[in-house]
């Protein structure tokens, strides 16, 4: 599948739709955090792994706090407003400096993690809508 990235504006907001529910239908909650769990996996040995916690309590926590996160976006138990309160994404991410890079690198590792899916072209195709418009942001730095 071709995962075309979306050209951020440093500062925008863009419209964000939801993820597809069936995503969590098709992967169960074990799949969804599987799936999240590869992608933190990933960054953490990209060229942005400063940007996530270093040790492995810390890592396994950030990939729960997002599987949470997804899943609940994706229609599932709301585990992440249980958890942590409303989600406050923008100011959650503002003490991490986020450019345009950071950005596309996350964006990479995620394409990377949807492919070792077995989500159909349609829903990899919905969820990397979401994060493509949603990543934007997260952007708290000019490049």
């Amino acid at each position: 599948m071709q995962y075309n990235i979306t050209e951020a504006v440093f500062g925008q907001r863009p419209n964000v739709e939801l993820p597809n529910p069936k995503i969590l239908e098709f992967l169960g909650e074990d799949g969804m955090r599987n799936m999240v769990a590869r992608h933190y996996d990933l960054l953490a040995q990209s060229e942005i792994k400063e940007l996530f916690p270093s040790t492995v309590e810390g890592l396994e926590m950030a990939k729960k706090h997002a599987a949470d996160f997804f899943i609940q976006i994706c229609g599932g138990p709301k585990y992440f407003n249980e958890s942590r309160g409303a989600p406050k994404m923008v100011a959650r991410h503002m003490p991490f400096e986020i450019d345009s890079n950071a950005r596309i690198v996350w964006l990479e590792k995620y394409a990377q993690a949807m492919e070792e899916t077995n989500l159909s072209d349609e829903l990899k195709n919905s969820f990397w809508n979401y994060i493509n418009i949603f990543s934007i942001w997260m952007i708290n730095k000019a490049s």
